[in-house]
Parts: C-alpha cells; sequence; structure tokens
C-alpha cells in the first residue's frame, strides 16, 4: 500500500496544509483508493511548503513541494494510480542528479524523525527504535555510568551557553537533596527562531525520552517541560505523547519493570524572553514573576522549590537517546575538537531557502548560506548574518569561512546561541538591524537590573537618533560605554548580551555608523528619514502612476511630461520607487 505524508508543523499549517491534507482525504475516499494517509512534522524545507511526500509498496519516495489543493488529483492520478511521478512538481527523490542539495550537507540526529513519523503516533515512535535507549540504560547502565557516556560524547548544551551536559547532569547527581527535578525549556524566546518549536512538534517522544534518561541520570522522579503558550501545536502534541506514554507504562511507576519512577508535567509560560534564563524560568514555574537570582547557588543546587535542579532544553535532550543507542564515540566523532557532534538551525532572513537543517559541527557559514540555504534571496549580495537571536551577534560576509564550532564563533563577539540565523543582504542596515535587536531585549527586560532596564533604553535611544538623521559626534563612543556597563553590571545572561548586536555591528560595520551621523546618509538606503527620492526626468514617461500611488500628494506633473518630487512633502514611504515600472525614480 502506498502512503502519502503531509508535512503539517505550523509552517505546513500555515502555508495551506491543512486544506491540501482535506482535499487529499475527500479525494482519496471518493475514488476509494488503497492509500494510507498520514500527518507528520515539519520536514525542514519549509520554504518548499506545503510538502507532501508519497511512498510507493517498494520504499520509493517522492517529495512534492508547494502543493496546494488544485494540485492533488494530479498527483493521486498520476503519482498515485499510474506510478508517474511529476518531475516538474517534485523537489526531492526523481533523480539523484537533482536531488535537492538543501538536503545533502545535513546529518540528521534531532531531526531523524521529523517529517518521517506521526508525531502523535507513539506506535510510529517504537518502531523507529524509539523507548530502546531508555531500557538499554535502565538494564546495563548505574546513572554514573550514563552520565560518562554523555561526557564522552562530548554533548554541549544547545541552549545557547554551551556547558557540558554530563557535567551538568554530574553536578545534579552530586548535588545533596531528598528531592530532585528535571526541566526541559522549550521557551525559545529569540525571533527568527523555530527549531525547539519543530522538534516538540514533529517528534515529541524523543524529547521526552531524552528527559527520561537525564531523570535517571541525574536521580529525580519528577520533571516540569517549560514550554511558551505561543506555540499550541507543540504544547498539544506533548500533552497527547505524555498521556500515551503513560497509559503504555513508560511513565509513572516503576517504568519498564525498574526502580524508575518518573512524571512528567507541562507549565506554560506566558512568552517572556527573559524566563529562557534559567533562574527566571524557575521562578515562573514556582507561580512567581519570572526574574533571574543571583548565581550560586545554581539550579544543580538549589533550583525548583530549593531542591538539586538540572535543565536542558529541547535539542539537548533530543539527541540524548541516539547516543546510547549508537554510542558517545559516533556522537563525538563528528563536528571539532570542541564542538562534537550536529547542530540545528533556523535559516530565516534573505536567504533563498529558508527553513530547518542539522548540520555536523565544523561546517562553515557559507557552507550553511550556500550551499544549503541555496544563496541570497533575489540575486543580493551577502552581508552578514546574526547569530545567536538578541543575545548574539553580527558576522559579517567576509567571515564567511569560520567553523560553527562554539570557541571561533564566540572569538567573533556573537554566540552559537540556540540555533537561529539570521541572513542580512546588501539592503540591510547594520545600525537598523541592531536597533530591532535592541528594542527587543529592551522590551523584554524583567526590569530587576538598573543597567539592563535603563542602559538599554538610553543605548536604543541614541540609535533611533541615528538613524532618524539626528546622531552627533560622541555617540558612537557613548554606546560603547553604556555597553560595557551594562555587560558588567546585570544579573543574568540575558542582561550581559543585550549590547552584543550593537557591539558587533559597530566591530565589523563601524563606517555604517559613522555614515550615519556624519553625511546623515544610509549606505543601504534603508533608513526611511536619511532617503532622498529623485525623478530623473530623461528617464520618466509622465505615465503619472507615481503620482496617484503617493499618500502625501507630493509628486507633481503632467501627463506625458516629467514629474517632480516636492522634498518638503515626501514623507519618505518608498512608494514611488517601488510603483515605477521605468526606473525613473532612485533613491539616496
Amino acid at each position: 500500500m502506498k502512503t502519502i505524508k503531509v508535512g503539517l508543523g505550523t509552517c505546513g499549517v500555515s502555508a495551506g496544509g491543512e486544506k491540501v491534507y482535506a482535499a487529499l482525504k475527500e479525494e482519496i475516499a471518493r475514488e476509494q483508493l488503497q492509500v494510507r494517509l498520514v500527518e507528520t512534522g515539519c520536514m525542514g524545507n519549509c520554504y518548499q511548503e506545503v510538502l507532501v511526500e508519497v511512498i510507493d509498496e517498494k520504499g520509493r519516495d517522492y517529495m512534492y513541494g508547494n502543493v496546494t489543493p488544485d494540485k492533488v488529483k494530479r498527483i493521486l492520478d498520476e503519482q498515485v494510480r499510474q506510478d508517474k511521478p511529476i518531475g516538474e512538481w517534485i523537489v526531492k527523490g526523481l533523480d539523484p542528479a537533482r536531488e535537492d542539495t538543501f538536503f545533502a550537507k545535513q546529518k540528521r540526529i534531532v531531526l531523524r524523525n521529523c517529517g518521517i513519523i506521526d508525531p502523535d503516533s507513539i506506535e510510529e515512535y517504537i518502531a523507529s527504535g524509539g523507548y530502546q535507549a531508555i531500557q538499554k540504560v535502565l538494564k546495563e547502565y548505574a546513572p554514573e555510568q550514563v552520565i560518562e557516556i554523555i561526557l564522552q560524547s562530548g554533548l554541549r548544551g544547545r541552549g545557547g551557553a554551551g556547558f557540558l551536559t554530563g557535567m551538568k547532569w554530574r553536578f545534579c547527581r552530586q548535588a545533596a537533596g531528598d528531592k530532585k527535578y528535571i526541566i526541559c525549556n522549550a521557551d525559545e524566546g529569540d525571533p527568527g527562531a523555530f527549531m525547539d518549536r519543530s522538534t516538540l512538534e514533529g517528534d515529541p517522544h524523543t524529547v521526552l525520552e531524552g528527559m527520561m534518561i537525564g531523570a535517571y541520570a541525574c536521580g529525580a522522579d519528577e520533571a516540569y517541560i517549560y514550554c511558551r503558550a505561543e506555540y499550541p501545536m507543540a504544547v498539544r502534541r506533548l500533552r497527547h505523547s505524555i498521556r500515551k506514554a503513560t497509559e503504555m507504562g513508560f511513565l509513572g511507576e516503576g517504568i519498564f519493570h525498574s526502580k524508575m519512577n518518573l512524571r512528567i508535567k507541562i507549565k506554560e509560560g506566558a512568552g517572556a524572553f527573559v524566563c529562557g534564563e534559567e533562574t527566571a524560568l524557575i521562578a515562573s514555574i514556582e507561580g512567581q514573576r519570572g526574574m533571574p537570582r543571583f548565581r550560586p547557588p545554581f539550579p544543580a543546587q538549589k533550583g525548583l522549590w530549593g531542591k538539586p535542579t538540572n535543565i536542558n532544553n529541547v535539542e539537548t535532550y533530543a539527541n540524548v537517546p541516539w547516543i546510547i543507542l549508537n554510542g558517545a564515540g559516533a556522537f563525538a566523532a563528528m563536528g571539532t575538537e570542541n564542538s562534537k557532534g550536529t547542530k540545528v538551525f533556523a535559516l530565516a532572513g534573505k536567504i533563498a531557502r529558508g527553513g530547518l537543517v542539522e548540520v555536523p559541527m565544523g561546517l562553515t557559514i557559507n557552507e550553511i548560506i550556500y550551499d544549503i540555504g541555496g544563496g541570497i534571496r533575489d540575486g543580493k549580495k551577502f552581508k552578514a548574518v546574526q547569530m545567536g537571536g538578541p543575545s548574539g551577534g553580527c558576522i559579517p560576509a567576509g567571515m564567511g569561512d569560520l567553523q560553527i564550532d562554539y570557541q571561533k564563533i564566540n572569538q567573533t563577539g556573537a554566540i552559537m546561541g540556540s540555533g537561529g540565523m539570521v541572513v542580512m543582504d546588501e539592503t540591510t542596515c547594520m545600525v537598523e538591524m541592531a536597533k530591532f535587536f535592541l528594542r527587543f531585549t529592551q522590551d523584554e527586560s524583567c526590569g530587576k537590573c538598573t543597567f539592563c532596564r535603563i542602559g538599554t533604553k538610553r543605548m536604543l535611544e541614541i540609535l533611533e537618533r541615528i538613524t532618524d538623521g539626528r546622531g552627533r559626534q560622541g555617540d558612537i563612543e557613548l554606546l560603547e560605554d553604556l555597553a560595557d556597563k551594562i555587560r558588567n553590571n546585570t544579573i543574568c545572561g540575558l542582561g550581559q548580551t543585550a549590547p552584543n548586536p550593537v557591539l558587533t555591528t559597530l566591530k565589523y560595520f563601524r563606517e555604517e555608523y559613522e555614515t550615519h551621523i556624519r553625511d546623515k546618509k544610509c549606505p543601504a538606503h534603508s533608513c526611511a528619514p536619511l532617503l532622498t527620492f529623485t525623478i530623473l526626468p530623461d528617464q520618466c514617461t509622465g505615465c503619472t502612476l507615481c503620482a496617484r500611488v503617493c499618500p502625501a500628494k507630493a509628486i507633481s506633473g503632467e501627463k506625458k511630461q516629467a514629474h517632480h518630487i516636492d522634498q518638503a512633502a515626501c514623507i519618505k514611504c518608498g512608494k514611488c520607487f517601488e510603483t515605477c515600472n521605468f526606473k525613473a525614480i532612485i533613491k539616496d
């Protein structure tokens, strides 16, 4: 029997996946076709949503991209009935020579089941090898042996800081306490990041299994998944998976006939960025306002309700079952000396092929941007990439040969972070970009630290002044001074890293700041207050289209005669520039 899979992660649903699924279901029933219709999670190549995969009786698979309901009948008639692939619609699987290079350099561990299995089916997860790792652990290893395996693998926390996971588990294991907790941080608040969301939507059981192994290693019998309520699909699938695992005896008392007990609960967060910080997250679970506290003591010694607590993020836990089943050496064989295994990245921004990718550590930025991401959209020039979200920094295109490695990325002033990669092209103003991220962190500041609460506001005001054309000499030095004070006088890592987008853009694109301040010009032609739109008389045909779309009525001229823009009345909206079909309007 043939199988048809429809990608119904958040990306697929937003592109119209539910309508495609409904059309397939209706047509299959009407034609009485012997076809198994399955919904699955994100397949990764989000830029080609809606994605539909057809697998024939011999196991050959054909992935169709950009599917709409009106394409359903032809796919069923030709691909399913007649075994005739529709070449012009296929994005993967037709011919090895034409295989989509989006997948060629990827190595999937965390995403191994995403887009493959039905995330709501515990049976499919078990059939793919699921829950074998926890059984192996319970039968063959003592908790300290599990910790040693994770240490030997070189797995580092994928939530941002990159601390050795095994070491973190050991601290919690060795901490004195009659009660211990495990927490999965699924808050994921970075703009442009959707790694954890897609993993939870596509393969929730692998995260549960990783947590179970972590709980066994640390000696915990109670766990929480802290997931933002803005991820309703992830929360729904997690609840379903926990219920199914509990019904089958995989969670609860005497797991797999052992002495291990574990209950997993979900705590929905309200979307505060600061709750991605460990101590603020703990406070939120306890019912308090999400605000960080001084450390030490660290959560491993005194965490949730004062008890030893281990916290890792979604991606970290999702790696654990694979490591147990395949061995620490297999994981450590991938990557660089200091950064082992794979890393999941969310490609967003001006990239041609946006989506979710998982690559071995050690690949270069250029390999991800060009070989996997297909380069920059619309043939524009690659300018920079923001890594690590608001807590990270900007890496210029000139450093594109830099390897993905925790230490090497940190040396640029950026951080690996949780894995967001926001790609920028030549039309991106780096001052505006820094302002965007700083506005985010300023809005999300919990307000506890004066330097974070007020210092980021002062920095934001300076950036706004610069992009409005009111920058003045000394602004750059003032930004650097404020950044230094904020980094050195705030409690949590989010406050300490808040100035990073400003500092890295100053480091690599200082001339853009200087041009904004000195010449009152934006080199990227992006800051509206600094733009001047001019009509070239020799190229203007007098079609009047620009005058008709101008909301300020700033364009005048007779039909078939060259038009003119009244600069005093122009509001710099750019509609005339976007509308002109004769390239008669320039912006400077």
